[in-house]
């Protein structure tokens, strides 16, 4: 199945509502290139990280069912059992979690979506610190990467702060065996990512919304 075992639809389709209606009247956004989305097959989304409101928000505006690995400490009493329900994974921070990492393969072996802020904490947004782990899913899950830039949700102030949500195009990483050939297709996906980090803050600016 191309969401996790233990997970249940509807409750993943209703966790996107709320995302997305209910959840998103804090903010006004905006969302650019949903068209991009691949609408079948394995996809690695990788976006920055600012604030707790982005996995959220992506949740909600990705027209797909998007499994997030998240970091387990947020499972923990309901929320972790609704977490786990709306098809999450929990990840363990700064270890090579083989039980998440399993988890997030057969996800995108059958077809599904797995999210990823490859920064692992949150902070300004910047994306010089991509670790491994999304470049390895993409490339042992046969799957595309797909680059999205949000921006607003950092130190939002004000009635419904303007978010801008930019999705770039999807790619595939070349190919290749060992450790180097890892690090090459790393450093692509943190290349795109920064790359259209900026395109956004560039698109912003000129908008005089920042």
């Amino acid at each position: 199945m191309s969401v996790p075992s233990g997970s249940l639809g509807w409750l993943f389709d209703f966790g996107r509502w709320i995302a997305r209606v209910p959840y998103a009247w804090q903010f006004r956004i905006r969302v650019h290139g949903r068209d991009r989305v691949p609408l079948s097959g394995g996809v690695v989304v990788v976006a920055n990280h600012s604030s707790m409101a982005d996995g959220p928000i992506l949740f909600g505006v990705v027209p797909r069912r998007v499994t997030f690995l998240i970091k387990q400490e947020m499972f923990k009493g309901l929320v972790g059992y609704l977490l786990l329900k709306i098809g999450q994974i929990p990840v363990k921070r700064g270890e090579a979690d083989r039980t998440a990492l399993t988890s997030a393969l057969a996800v995108l072996k059958a077809g599904g979506v797995i999210g990823i802020f490859p920064e692992g904490t949150r902070g300004e947004g910047d994306v010089a610190s991509a670790q491994n782990g999304a470049a390895w899913l993409a490339r042992v899950g046969g799957a595309v990467v797909l680059p999205v830039a949000c921006r607003g949700t950092f130190e939002a102030k004000g009635w419904r702060p303007e978010v801008d949500v930019l999705i770039g195009e999807p790619f595939h990483l070349p190919e290749g065996k060992g450790k180097a050939a890892l690090g090459v297709a790393t450093e692509q996906v943190r290349d795109r990512l920064a790359t259209l980090v900026a395109e956004l803050d560039g698109l912003r600016v000129s908008e005089g919304r920042r």
